[in-house]
């Protein structure tokens, strides 16, 4: 899958990300200090998911009806390791029990809500 890891997403994550054979954009590496709504227009522009720790993106969307990606999940805990998200988000892909394609999923310890995402604005 193809992914945008936002800044506050660990290095070490996104590596592992990379190394399962997933295309994975850092923002971290690539463009720090990236604005969200600079972030959101590139995940819609590259067809990614944008891979988060951030809330900010659900009002963008759902408020303020910003474009939308392809799928965002918004991880709603601290990391315990720094390879927690990325173990956690192969689990779920590994899993195929949900598609985060089209959805904004907030991965919580124990729990995982989805809702789709409002595709009007990226049209």
């Amino acid at each position: 899958m193809n992914f945008l890891a936002n800044e506050n997403f660990p290095l070490f994550s996104i590596t592992l990300l990379r190394d399962a054979g997933h295309n994975v954009v850092g923002i971290i590496e690539d463009a720090p200090g990236s604005k969200d709504i600079d972030i959101l227009q590139q995940a819609q522009i590259e067809k990614r998911i944008i891979l988060t720790f951030d809330r900010d993106y659900g009002e963008m969307i759902y408020r303020h009806e910003s474009i939308a990606p392809a799928g965002i999940v918004f991880f709603r805990f601290n990391p315990s390791a720094p390879e927690e998200p990325a173990r956690i988000l192969l689990r779920i892909l590994r899993e195929d029990k949900i598609s985060i394609m089209g959805k904004f999923t907030v991965v919580e310890r124990g729990r995982i809500r989805q809702r789709v995402l409002s595709r009007n604005s990226s049209e």
